[in-house]
């Protein structure tokens, strides 16, 4: 976090001054109705010489009227062609499918994902809540064990996760689909607005049971809503650099595991940037801060342990490059490396080295590699078609399906 409040203290003033000189260069500029001496003002190698030669080229004295000159005059087309002018540079749009879109402006977005194998879904409860089976580690639920079995430290009656089983790594894991509905409406070329809200399904591939309850089945519903702004610090016609602030609000149900159950807070920095009209790179980086959260697990040398949500500090480029462009049409394939730093917090894992129920994640790195599509027809509608796949052992999922329609407008 302190990271990434410190790269946005470095560029933004930096950028913000560079576009300010620019606008003061233009206003020096002398309009289309100047006379000499405004021009005289505005370009320092001008003598006074030349501006008496003008003067004299014209005959008469200043006692002598000259007519004024009649204001230049302006077509109905051209007004109307005038009104026309986008109030934003006429950038085509992002490419990615993954990184966040760093261009401001109005659209509507859906996209689907469908991923498989996730094996810690309540890892720093990033994807959903710290899992329900911590409300079953007590000697009225496991009366076989010793009463100073390691594993009752671990014991969380107010755990708002899905239980009591929990995954065990592959084949025991999650597969899981959400649909992503996304409104971004842009009074301003610099500011936009959105909200998304997500609808999750998901299919638990094998749980450890705790007898004699009954297993995880599978659920779907409302997952967690989403909503923010963007900010464009820079504009123009091949760049955006863009800060992005998110929420995420605990609307879906922790106990199904449609959501996280506590609120979120999604600061990042996006740049796009066109290196010609072909070649775009696009990037982010930022971190993902939970508000809130469940208890951590204790430990008997550490009995008031950090929160089981933690910081997930995440990095992301992207470069495209335009394929096929005829006709309005235009294909551009696109390669997105995108990571992931867990800062702090825990994994429910039977038999790990907390207490034998969890595992610190704090330090652990994930690395995905996502490949896809991007079709644009005009300026207002794209699709997108992308997989990606995990390049570490660690991971959120092992392998996802990405589909996208977005409508600009």
């Amino acid at each position: 976090m302190k990271r990434l409040i410190l790269i946005l203290v470095v560029f933004l003033p930096i950028t913000m001054i560079a576009q300010q000189t620019d606008s003061i260069r233009m206003n020096e500029q002398p309009g289309p109705g100047a006379g000499p001496l405004d021009v005289a003002s505005a370009t320092p190698g001008l003598t006074d010489a030349s501006l008496a030669s003008s003067a004299n080229g014209r005959s008469g004295s200043f006692s002598d009227p000259q007519p004024a000159p009649l204001p230049p005059q302006t077509s109905k087309a051209t007004q109307a062609q005038k009104t026309k002018e986008p109030s934003r540079p006429p950038i085509e749009g992002s490419m990615v499918g993954y990184i966040d879109n760093p261009i401001v402006g109005s659209q509507i977005r859906i996209r689907f994902d469908d991923a498989f194998e996730d094996r810690f879904p309540d890892r720093s409860e990033f994807f959903y809540a710290k899992c329900g089976c911590s409300r079953f580690l007590s000697k009225q639920f496991l009366p076989f064990l010793p009463s100073n079995a390691p594993l009752f430290l671990a014991f969380d009656p107010k755990a708002p996760g899905p239980g009591p089983g929990v995954p065990t790594g592959v084949p025991n894991s999650i597969n899981f689909q959400q649909l992503y509905m996304n409104v971004e409406y842009s009074p301003h070329r610099r500011f936009s607005a959105f909200v998304e809200v997500p609808i999750r399904w998901l299919q638990p591939q094998g749980f450890k049971q705790i007898p004699p309850f009954p297993g995880f089945s599978n659920q779907s519903g409302l997952s967690d809503v989403q909503a923010g702004f963007k900010f464009a610090a820079v504009t123009s016609e091949g760049t955006y650099l863009t800060f992005q602030f998110k929420s995420y609000f605990p609307s879906g149900d922790a106990l199904r595991g449609l959501g996280t159950n506590h609120y979120s807070v999604e600061p990042s920095l996006l740049l796009y940037h066109s290196f010609s009209e072909r070649w775009t790179l696009e990037g982010q980086i930022g971190d993902w801060h939970p508000i809130g959260g469940s208890a951590g697990v204790s430990t008997t040398s550490s009995p008031t342990s950090e929160g089981f949500a933690g910081d997930v500090f995440f990095y992301g480029i992207g470069p495209s490059y335009k394929l096929y462009q005829r006709n309005h049409v235009r294909l551009a394939p696109v390669v997105e490396l995108f990571g992931w730093h867990v800062l702090s917090g825990f994994q429910s894992q039977p038999g790990g080295p907390v207490d034998s129920a969890a595992t610190e994640v704090s330090g652990l790195n994930i690395v995905n590699l996502k490949v896809g599509v991007r079709t644009s027809i005009g300026f207002r509608n794209s699709f997108y078609v992308g997989f990606g796949q995990a390049l570490t052992h660690d991971d959120w999922y092992k392998h996802i399906v990405r589909l996208e329609y977005r409508y600009s407008f």
